[in-house]
């Protein structure tokens, strides 16, 4: 009998990631890609547009640079991993090469907003046009076998780090009162340098890689509150303000999954998987709604107010990253818990987020899951968390099944 109940147990499971296998390939496949590609493209000028409504239509011409890489990411990640579609290659190319012709400043920092036809609006501090870049460039080399967009990659990860790590070339968010340090800079470089490392080897990308999740466990990491911090000193210094309390769940369940992917590329490393596995543990704990389900975007260390405004909003990015986390938890350890708390998510979010009558997803939710607003796209919301999850968690259910037939 209890035989019996356990060979049960493991087909539900089975079927489980099957079906989950199925529709991520079957909605970015049907869904997702075509909105974007019908969409999105400027057939014009080359690029990408993001700022369009419930429908697909354009609301305005502002052009993400974030998002010239991220979907020249996207699109070329789809080709190399779910089909051969030469139109989602060719939107790749078509986005890097609006990125180098028009996004690039002459010091070689990228900007992040243009007009439609490449005209630079604004360039701001941060280095995350140019992480998208390179992960675009990376994904593109790989999928047309053409080794300089992976060289040219390579040499923007170097300018990156120069900017990271020389005081005084990028201006301080704060003045000199308040010295800190951002979680969010240093949790991208992982992702961005094992992206770029499947491309072309270098020894600059897994030492980054180190140095990033070295910083995290001894700066951003608080177990006095078990949580991974947003913003602390320039040691790791907890900062008593609104600001320094902030715990922001969804970017720290994605760090937990960078982490959880280079424990796996080292073989398991069972000291990364195990800091993956806590700060997965410590997120979910602070960012899942038990009234209303879904994960929520702010929460304070010290269970004071959040200062931010959408504090108490559902963004579709939580959501989708903590889909990713916990398919690869359950990946690294086999615990139903993984299984479980995947199953929620994933309930909520489809329940909530997708657009039956003009697809694709809404981006923004109120704490109950009502619609706050419509629009499928503006600077921060397009083609990349949601595409990336449905790549990501394809693979994923499919190593997980591959995993059980090996046993």
């Amino acid at each position: 009998m209890q035989h019996h109940l356990i060979l049960n147990a493991q087909l539900f499971r089975m079927n489980y990631f099957k079906q989950w296998a199925q529709r991520y390939r079957d909605d970015l496949v049907n869904d997702i890609m075509p909105f974007w590609m019908q969409h999105g493209m400027d057939r014009e000028h080359g690029g990408l547009y993001t700022c369009v409504d419930r429908d697909g239509s354009l609301i305005d011409p502002t052009k993400s640079v974030w998002f010239q890489g991220r979907f020249g990411f996207i699109a070329a990640a789809a080709y190399n991993h779910i089909q051969p579609n030469e139109e989602w290659l060719e939107a790749s190319k078509s986005c890097i090469d609006f990125l180098l012709d028009h996004c690039t400043a002459p010091d070689g920092r990228m900007y992040f907003e243009v007009t439609a036809d490449g005209t630079p609006l604004r360039l701001r501090r941060y280095l995350f046009s140019e992480c998208f870049a390179i992960i675009a460039m990376a994904e593109y080399a790989i999928a047309s076998g053409e080794r300089t967009y992976a060289e040219r990659a390579l040499e923007l990860f170097s300018l990156v780090q120069r900017y990271a790590n020389t005081p005084g070339l990028l201006a301080p968010k704060y003045l000199p009162a308040l010295a800190c340090q951002g979680h969010s800079l240093t949790m991208i470089l992982i992702n961005t340098a094992a992206r770029l490392r499947k491309a072309i080897d270098s020894e600059i990308l897994t030492a980054q890689i180190d140095r990033s999740i070295n910083t995290l466990q001894t700066h951003f990491l608080h177990p006095e509150f078990k949580a991974l911090l947003e913003t602390v000193g320039p040691n790791g210094e907890f900062i008593d303000t609104g600001m320094g309390r902030t715990i922001n769940p969804g970017h720290c369940i994605e760090t937990a999954w960078f982490i959880l992917e280079e424990a796996r590329h080292r073989g398991w490393d069972e000291q990364l998987k195990q800091l993956g596995l806590q700060i997965l543990d410590w997120s979910w704990a602070w960012g899942w709604d038990e009234q209303y389900g879904g994960i929520i975007n702010f929460r304070d260390c010290r269970h004071l107010p959040p200062q931010d405004y959408s504090q108490d909003m559902k963004f579709w990015w939580p959501q989708t990253e903590t889909i990713i986390a916990m398919l690869y938890a359950y990946l690294a350890t086999g615990e139903e818990k993984y299984r479980e708390r995947h199953q929620l998510v994933s309930e909520w979010t489809y329940a909530h987020f997708p657009d039956p009558e003009y697809g694709e997803w809404y981006g923004y939710l109120h704490r109950d899951g009502t619609v706050a607003q419509p629009a499928k796209g503006n600077l921060f919301k397009g083609p990349f968390h949601i595409p990336r999850m449905m790549i990501q968690s394809h693979l994923l259910c499919n190593d997980i099944l591959q995993a059980h037939q090996e046993k």
